[in-house]
C-alpha cells in the first residue's frame, strides 16, 4: 500500500505540501492540474513544474486525477478523434515525469452529485458532503448546477469546472439518443485508441466509479455495479485498462458489498487504486458522507482494508472526502484535518491487518 494525499496544487488548495508530509505514513499525493479543461493536452512544462514541486517536498507524483474526458469522446459526436489524440499526448507527456496510474471517469456530463456541500452533523457539529434525491424536487441539471457553484465557497470543484458547465444544455442534448450500449461501445472505442499507448509508456488508466451510484436525470452511467465493472473490463483485456475503486461512491448503494468487490476485481490485478471513505446511509438514495472510522458510518473499514491487504497490497490508496472539523475553510470535502484523521487510522487498521495475516 502506498498511502497518498489528494493536492490541487499551490495556488489552489488549502492544503500545503508541508501540511501532507508530516501526515504519518504519507508517501506522495494523486495530483490534479484544476485549470485544464477536459479535452486540453497537459503540456509537458505544466507537468514537470508540478511534478517538481511535489517531488522537492518530499513526495511522490505516481499518480495523476481527473484527466477529464471530452464529453465528445462519451457521446461519440463532434470532435472525438481529435479529442482522443490530445488525450494520448497528455499520457506521453505525463509518463516522462514517472507518472504510472491516471485516475479518471466515464460519466456523462456530472463527474458527481450532491445536494448539500456542508450538510451539519448534529452529533459532533462538523458538516460534510450530503445526498437526498428527494431534496431534487423539480430541479433539473441547470439547477442543480447553479445551487452547487453557490455553494462551492469560492473554490473549483473537481468535475464541476466552469468552462466545461457552461455549455450544459449543448451537452445534455447529445445524450438524447445516448443509452447504455452506446455509451460502452463508446468507451470501448476511446479504450482501443489510448490503451496501446498506455503499454507503450508504462501507465495504467484506472476507471472511477460513478457517484452516486445510480443514473441521474435519465443520464445513461455504467460504473455503479461488480456487474458493470465486468462489463468495463471486458471492453479491453489489457492489464493497464484497471479500475480505481471508491468505497463511499459504491457504498452510496448498500446493495453494493465493498470488500467483495474490491476481492473480486482484487484477484484479478484490475485495481490500481483506492479511494477509501465512509458514509451513513439515511434512507432510499439519502446519505452523508462521514468519519472514516467504520462506527460512524454503514462500512466495515477494517474489512475494506484486509481485502485490500489480500487481493491487491501494492495499491495507491488516499483518504477520501473528509469532513470539515475545527472551524477549517476549505474545499467542501478536501480539508486537511479529517483526511488527515482518515490517513492516520487506515494506516492503523493497515499494520493490524498485515500482523493479523502475517502471523
Amino acid at each position: 500500500m502506498k498511502m497518498t494525499f489528494r493536492w490541487f496544487g499551490a495556488n489552489s488548495d488549502t492544503v500545503t505540501l508541508e501540511n501532507i508530509k508530516q501526515i504519518p505514513g504519507m508517501t506522495g499525493v494523486m495530483g490534479f492540474l484544476d485549470y485544464k479543461a477536459a479535452g486540453e493536452v497537459w503540456l509537458t512544462d505544466e507537468i514537470e513544474k508540478y511534478v517538481s514541486e511535489v517531488n522537492s517536498a518530499g513526495l511522490e507524483c505516481e499518480v495523476i486525477e481527473s484527466v477529464n474526458v471530452h464529453e465528445d469522446i462519451k457521446t461519440g459526436t463532434g470532435n472525438r478523434d481529435k479529442y482522443i489524440e490530445n488525450y494520448k499526448i497528455t499520457i506521453r507527456n505525463l509518463a516522462k515525469y514517472g507518472v504510472k496510474v491516471i485516475v479518471y471517469n466515464f460519466m456523462p456530463v456530472f463527474d458527481w452529485l450532491r445536494t448539500d456541500l456542508a450538510r451539519l452533523i448534529p452529533q459532533d457539529g462538523s458538516s460534510s458532503l450530503y445526498f437526498n434525491e428527494k431534496d431534487l424536487g423539480e430541479m433539473g441539471p441547470l439547477d442543480i448546477v447553479k445551487r452547487t457553484a453557490e455553494k462551492s465557497q469560492g473554490f473549483s470543484l473537481p468535475g464541476w469546472e466552469p468552462e466545461r458547465l457552461a455549455e450544459l444544455e449543448k451537452t445534455l442534448k447529445q445524450y438524447e439518443n445516448i443509452s447504455e450500449s452506446k455509451l460502452l461501445e463508446n468507451y470501448k472505442y476511446f479504450l482501443n485508441k489510448i490503451i496501446p499507448v498506455c503499454e507503450e509508456v508504462g501507465i495504467t488508466m484506472a476507471c472511477h466509479p460513478d457517484d452516486p451510484a445510480w443514473p441521474i436525470f435519465n443520464l445513461p452511467r455504467v460504473a455503479h455495479t461488480q456487474q458493470g465493472f465486468e462489463k468495463i473490463l471486458s471492453l479491453n483485456n489489457s492489464p493497464y485498462h484497471s479500475l480505481c475503486l471508491c468505497t463511499g461512491s459504491l457504498a452510496s448503494n448498500p446493495e453494493n458489498d465493498i470488500p467483495s468487490i474490491i476481492s473480486k476485481f482484487g484477484e484479478l490485478n484490475r485495481v490500481a487504486c483506492l479511494h477509501i471513505r465512509n458514509i451513513k446511509t439515511l434512507g432510499y438514495r439519502h446519505f452523508r458522507e462521514s468519519a472514516h472510522l467504520s462506527s460512524e458510518g454503514d462500512l466495515d473499514m477494517y474489512e475494506i482494508v484486509k481485502a485490500m491487504f489480500r487481493f491487491c497490497p501494492n495499491v495507491y490508496v488516499r483518504p477520501d472526502h473528509g469532513r470539515m472539523i475545527w472551524n477549517e475553510a476549505a474545499r467542501p470535502g478536501y480539508g486537511l484535518y479529517d483526511r488527515a484523521l482518515g490517513a492516520a487510522y487506515l494506516n492503523g487498521l493497515w499494520e493490524a491487518v498485515v500482523k493479523n495475516e502475517t502471523k
